[in-house]
């Protein structure tokens, strides 16, 4: 959830999801430093996040529950569009196979 994203890893968001990702993410960047989410609990990094997440809950009128719900989803989108062109650089580069 807190890796370093590259501007084409957003091509495919609208402009409010890549808006409300970039914010979030960028804000995750400065406060949570080289931390490992897989060893700090969830609940302490959702914590950390609550700041960022209350300022655009307040400038969406959205709920602040709203807002975490739909950065996951959009985490996952990007996660996952990743995974996918890391797979096909590796295929093209003929280091890896997948079907």
């Amino acid at each position: 959830m807190y890796e370093k994203f590259k501007p084409q890893d957003l091509n495919f968001l609208d402009d409010n999801d890549k808006e409300l990702f970039t914010k979030i993410s960028t804000y995750s960047e400065q406060v949570m430093g080289d931390i490992d989410p897989q060893k700090v609990r969830i609940s302490e990094q959702l914590e950390k996040l609550k700041p960022v997440m209350e300022e655009i809950a307040k400038e969406r009128g959205m709920a602040l529950e709203d807002v975490f719900i739909k950065y996951m989803d959009v985490a996952s989108l990007v996660a996952a569009k990743r995974d996918q062109r890391f797979k096909a650089d590796m295929h093209d580069l003929g280091v890896m196979e997948f079907k």
